[in-house]
């Protein structure tokens, strides 16, 4: 049988890793196997885009697409680790982004239709069994990534108020395509986790 692959999502400082590493932790505890994973990759393509969200490499808002649709492609498809392998091995694959935040982050500062097709049409980029997206407005978003010592590009107010529109604008265009929920972030971490399971848990039956 295969693996369940969900996605985590949510403005930068809603709590993704912390939620991400609950979630892996609670299927184990079910006794399945899981497979943490995170876009950008750790690959060449995954350095570049780090490079240019770090403002190290200025890139435009349509190269930073492109090479996150690039890197999207090479994660589902890698024959030694990838989304597709893992999967079909029944491991089940937590993954911290995918092609939401591309619509929503890069939506904003390029063609927000070719961002779309570019990921949403493109065979060998899988549709997630599930995507939760951890809803945490841009002011509270800030106010936790305060302690940073740096930002990327896109953590500022007018931009994170512009990306959370686009989350949006993109779940209600999937509605009846792809499965996803909105959990309310602003809440204890452990009550977070525990909505993330139980809506897990509705695709592990």
């Amino acid at each position: 049988m295969d693996g369940k692959f969900i996605v985590i999502e949510g403005l930068d400082g809603s709590g993704k890793t912390t939620q991400l590493k609950a979630l892996a932790g609670n299927l184990r505890a079910l006794g399945r196997r899981v497979e943490e994973t995170a876009e950008p990759t750790a690959g060449a393509t995954g350095g570049l885009i780090r490079d240019a969200l770090s403002g190290f490499t200025p890139r435009t808002g349509t190269e930073i697409a492109a090479l996150f649709m690039a890197d999207r492609v090479a994660h589902n498809v890698n024959p030694v680790n990838g989304i597709a392998k893992l999967l079909s091995q029944g491991v089940d694959v937590v993954c911290d982004r995918y092609y939401y935040s591309s619509l929503a982050y890069q939506g904003v500062v390029s063609d927000p239709e070719w961002v779309y097709h570019i990921n949403v049409d493109c065979p060998e980029i899988r549709k997630p069994d599930l995507c939760v997206f951890l809803d945490l407005d841009d002011e509270a978003c800030l106010r936790r990534m305060g302690s940073r010592p740096t930002r990327e590009i896109y953590e500022n107010e007018n931009t994170l108020l512009a990306v959370r529109k686009r989350y949006f604008d993109a779940f209600a265009r999937l509605e009846g395509r792809d499965r996803i929920r909105i959990i309310d972030a602003d809440r204890p971490p452990e009550k977070v986790a525990a909505d993330i399971f139980a809506a897990v848990r509705e695709i592990l039956e």
